[in-house]
């Protein structure tokens, strides 16, 4: 496991501000967070760890929490762009950097706009990615504009619900039935920012800033990206780039507005290149994974029977069971495939089982799937993935029948021990892969440990137990030793595990407090109760 960086403390006006430093690259990159960040709790996150490490390829990179967020110092004043100004430079300070690149992403584009602006002599250059100008909610008319108070109405029912992750279903749309990212993204909520904290900066910074009057004061080279359907309208982005003068924009595919999130590597590889002039070659990701489709069968005729309607109906019912049991075996859903669905499990007895489970409950809104699994090396494309093992997986549901599950050998072998009993359906051509491939249907559990044989159960023969028992003066001696090191032991409380409680928020006029409910008798560890 990797070291996480050190966090430190950088003093600015307006208190401590916590900041971390990644690698020792050339070119100083200071990324300036957006609405809610942890310098600490966001390395949990695999997406973001992989981001931040690979940008440290090429560079230093600084990381901190705007100060009323995350680790640094609470506020009691409203923020403001000029102090959110003068807190970078503090870090940057704190970091002895001298001058440094600025990657500002959302709410610290403003922000990096107004430093660059302020303090040339201190920026290297701009990247601005998902960000704007002017957070205003007037409405101008403007087709971006539009789409703002869209994503503010969006963001508001967020406030709503602080703490219970919906920033993913505007900040990362493509997580939205993810339930582990939708739960990350609720733990990041609460340790970021109380409820208060959010809506105050919310109201005060993020929908009042406004920049558009000096971005022709940038005199630094800039970069401009932007992923193109992502929740921040793209005209903003298009605004930024036509009114700072050196400023360059490319737009991204992608729906997703935290960077981390998508196709990461698009954005690294920009960056890489405007810092550096060029890039390297990155080497394929691929990872070991058991590669599930699912497949409605007859779906063309049953949407025929039944009318668009109906059917509309019936594939909501198959998707949300679907979802829900991916989620519940910890697998990841890539896509839907209209009639079906392409997931990954990191478990294979886990992929088994989810796909017996949907074979068992797709009949409950009158439907019948099929399902095809194989485990083996995946190349991660984004959030799509490819390789010969998505092949081969969209081949064996092709061979399955109704309220089928095949597997591959691959997928047998890996699972033997888990007690999941398999028939042989024989050796098949799957079109398109090399040679015949047995496959097999799982088709029940068993006790894992009946086939045990007997010869396994003799105890090991033991050469010192028969040595003491020639000797039985020696093994006497060794007792009473025993016995009194057992005696003069020291003695160890037995604490019972207390299940984490679920954070609540109660209200009051003064503003919201972080609490969790009173834990039951139960719940309390004895050794703490009072006597």
């Amino acid at each position: 496991m990797a070291r996480l960086p050190e966090t430190r403390y950088a003093k600015g006006p307006g208190g401590n501000i916590a900041y971390q430093v990644v690698g020792d690259g050339p070119v100083d990159l200071v990324i300036v967070p957006g609405w809610l960040s942890h310098v600490d709790l966001m390395w949990s996150d695999a997406g973001w760890a992989k981001f931040v490490r690979e940008l440290a390829s090429f560079a230093r990179v600084i990381l901190y929490d705007k100060l009323g967020t995350g680790l640094s110092d609470p506020i009691d004043s409203v923020p403001t762009l000029e102090s959110r100004a003068d807190d970078l430079r503090a870090v940057l300070d704190a970091a002895r950097s001298d001058r440094a690149a600025l990657f500002g992403y959302s709410e610290g584009g403003p922000i990096s706009v107004m430093f660059a602006a302020t303090y040339p002599d201190r920026a290297q250059s701009l990247i601005l990615f998902g960000s704007y100008a002017n957070g205003s909610r007037d409405d101008d008319g403007s087709i971006g504009r539009a789409k703002w108070l869209q994503l503010m109405r969006r963001v508001q029912g967020t406030l709503d619900h602080w703490g219970e992750g919906q920033t993913v279903d505007w900040a990362a749309p493509s997580l939205r039935n993810n339930f582990l990212a939708r739960r990350g993204a609720g733990a990041l909520e609460r340790a970021a920012m109380s409820p208060r904290m959010a809506r105050l900066t919310f109201e005060a910074v993020l929908t009042k800033a406004k920049v558009q009057d000096i971005l022709g004061s940038v005199a630094v080279p800039t970069l401009v990206l932007h992923r193109k359907d992502e929740a921040i309208p793209v005209e903003f982005a298009r605004e930024l780039a036509k009114r700072i003068p050196a400023a360059r924009l490319v737009e991204l595919d992608g729906v997703d507005h935290w960077p981390a999130v998508g196709d990461a590597q698009a954005i690294i590889d920009e960056v890489e290149d405007f810092l550096t002039g060029h890039r390297h070659e990155h080497p394929s990701d691929r990872v070991l994974a058991t590669v599930m489709f699912t497949d409605i069968v007859d779906s063309t005729r049953r949407a025929a029977d039944v009318g668009d309607r109906q059917w509309r109906e019936l594939l909501g019912r198959h998707d949300d069971i679907t979802r829900q049991e991916i989620a519940r075996f910890q697998g990841r859903e890539i896509k839907h495939t209209g009639d079906g669905f392409l997931a990954t499990f990191d478990g294979p007895t886990r992929a088994v089982r989810c796909a017996t489970t949907l074979a068992e409950r797709m009949p409950e809104p009158g439907l019948e799937v099929r399902t095809g699994l194989h485990s083996g090396e995946c190349e991660l494309r984004g959030d799509d993935i490819g390789g010969i093992a998505v092949h081969i997986g969209a081949r064996i549901v092709a061979q399955a029948k109704a309220r089928e599950v095949l597997v591959s050998s691959t997928v047998k072998d890996l699972v033997n021990g888990s007690g999941i009993t398999f028939e042989d359906r024989g050796t098949h051509v799957l079109k398109g892969i090399p040679a015949e491939w047995r496959l097999y249907a799982p088709v029940g559990e068993h006790d894992a440990a009946q086939g045990v044989s007997a010869s396994n159960n003799r105890p090991a023969q033991d050469r010192l137990a028969d040595h003491l028992a020639r000797r039985p003066r020696v093994a006497r001696m060794l007792g009473r030793m025993t016995h009194k090191h057992w005696l003069l032991r020291p003695k160890r409380v037995q604490t019972p595990m207390v299940r984490q409680p679920e954070t609540h928020y109660s209200h009051r006029r003064a503003g919201s407090l972080r609490g969790s409910p009173r834990p039951t008798e139960d719940e309390v560890p004895q050794c703490n109760r009072p006597q």
